[in-house]
Formats: C-alpha cells, sequence, structure tokens
C-alpha cells in the first residue's frame, strides 16, 4: 500500500505527537533532529519511546539525527524496539552511511527480539553530494524500501532560492523518482512546504509531485494531511476511466485483440498496464 502522508510532530512536545497520532495521516514522524534544541536531544528520545505505546492512525516513524552527527546512533539504540515501524534517516550522502545504519539496526532487531528487517529505512536525499550519488544511494541493496526528497536543505546546500512554483526542484525531483525507479524500489515521497498560510501553493506543490511520480508528500501541519492524501490518490473519475479500460481490454484480449479504441482513445498494454496502477493506487 502507497503512503502518501507523513506528517512531522516534534519529539519533545507530548501535545503535539498526541494529536498526530490521531490524525489520519498514512505515518507520523517523531522528529528528533531539526524540531528538537541539541539541549533536548537526550531527554528526547525517552518521550519519544514511550509515545510508541499510544494508539495511532497509521505507521510510526521517528527522524533520527543525520549519519555524521554525534546523535545518530544513540538515537537509533534509543527508538529500535517493539512499536516502531521505521526510522527516517536526514542528510544521506552515501550508499555505505545506509548500510551502516541498516547494519546496526539488524543488530539491534536481534538483540531486541524483533524480525529481521522489520524496521524500514527512509533515506532524505537533500544535499549536492547526496543527489550527486542518489543511483548508488537507491540502488545500495539496504533495508530502504523507498526515498524521500527534502528541499529545504537542498536549497540551502546549494544556495538557491526555494520559488512558489518550486521550478526550481524540477532536476532534483525528477532524479528522486528516476533514481528509485531505475533502482526497482517503491516511488519516493516528496519534500515538506513550509508556507503554511499558502494552502493554495501547497496544493500545486503536491499535485506537481504526484503528476512526477512521487507517491507522497511529507507534511508539518494537519491541515495539510487532507489534501496530500487527496493528490496522491486517484478521483473517482480517474478510476471509474481505469475500470472501463480494464474491463474493455479485458473482453478484447480475450478475442485475440492486444490494441483497441475506447471513446476515441487507442488503448494497447502500456496504457491497460496505467490503467490498473491506477486502480492499485485507489485502494487505501
Amino acid at each position: 500500500m502507497a503512503l502518501r502522508s507523513f506528517l512531522f510532530a516534534p519529539g519533545n512536545h507530548a501535545r503535539r505527537v498526541e494529536k498526530a497520532l490521531t490524525i489520519p495521516a498514512d505515518a507520523v514522524i517523531l522528529d528528533l533532529e531539526d524540531a528538537v534544541a541539541i539541549s533536548e536531544k537526550p531527554a528526547t528520545r525517552d518521550l519519544v519511546v514511550n509515545a510508541f505505546r499510544r494508539p495511532r492512525h497509521g505507521k510510526l516513524y521517528v527522524r533520527v539525527n543525520a549519519y555524521s552527527t554525534e546523535w545518530c546512533y544513540a538515537d537509533l539504540v534509543a527508538v529500535a524496539r517493539p512499536g516502531l515501524d521505521g526510522i527516517i534517516l536526514p542528510k544521506v550522502e552515501t550508499a555505505d552511511q545506509l548500510r551502516s545504519v541498516g547494519w546496526v539496526l539488524s543488530n539491534l532487531e536481534r538483540d531486541r527480539g524483533l524480525p529481521d528487517g522489520v524496521i524500514d529505512l527512509v533515506p532524505i536525499i537533500e544535499t549536492a553530494l547526496g543527489m550527486r550519488d542518489i543511483g548508488t544511494i537507491a540502488a545500495s541493496g539496504s533495508r530502504a524500501k523507498r526515498l524521500a526528497f527534502g528541499a529545504g536543505d537542498y536549497t540551502l546546500d546549494l544556495g538557491m532560492a526555494w520559488s512558489r512554483d518550486e521550478q526550481e526542484l524540477l532536476p532534483a525531483r525528477s532524479a528522486v523518482v528516476m533514481a528509485s525507479r531505475a533502482a526497482g524500489i517503491e516511488p519516493p515521497l516528496d519534500t515538506v512546504w513550509v508556507d503554511l498560510r499558502d494552502a493554495e501553493g501547497f496544493s500545486a506543490s503536491a499535485e506537481r509531485a504526484a503528476a512526477l511520480g512521487f507517491q507522497g508528500k511529507m507534511c508539518i501541519h494537519p491541515d495539510q494531511i487532507a489534501v496530500t492524501n487527496a493528490a496522491f490518490s486517484p478521483s473517482d473519475q480517474q478510476l471509474s476511466w481505469a475500470r472501463r479500460v480494464i474491463a474493455a481490454f479485458d473482453e478484447a484480449e480475450a478475442k485475440g485483440l492486444a490494441s483497441i479504441q475506447l471513446d476515441g482513445q487507442f488503448i494497447d498494454y502500456p496504457i491497460v498496464q496505467r490503467a490498473r496502477q491506477v486502480v492499485a493506487r485507489g485502494a487505501h
């Protein structure tokens, strides 16, 4: 099942964590990285782990601190336990970083009686170095099933202006989608949208990402969840079209035909495959 919406919540803010777990996001990310002051990082680990026992709507992830920081290893040791669905690893720049974190997680899973590989690992590509080596990162053979793109740190790293229409992000977004497909992993997750006053801009950003081939988007406010889920789900009209295409083609194929016309549109195997993908995305 595709994961459309990932909602961030600061791990050191108990009320916002509790609220986030009740919101119909496909996943919640409890943050140990940017949302937490340096002085509070060690103490926040226990607060995050305590939230694992709370009822929740979707999956539960934790964003740990970057591999290159002094906090990453202790973050992993603290949170890799029952109740955790996955780790969000920021600022990934090499395949070896993913493999190293995967090795740590495998050992923690074994020591704590968890099935091997049960903890998902999602790397965020958000630096020039990470984007340069995105092909090897995507094809690293690690436990990562999907990548994520982070525009905030990416534009900062490149000294690039992050504009409302996001045209400057198109090459990076396309590269993340292409690398994911070439490596045979799931479609990636798109960056957050930081201007909470601009709901129209956020909706357009989500629609652009969906059109480019992303499966979902990371969010920083509960109001963004419904818009995100809609943007990354087929509409009733799209589902109706897909089902009609599949039914008509299946009937034709049974008669030995591999191409037909439906409502004036040429239909062959690639079009039918797209229709099947639409139906699969609608199975939420």
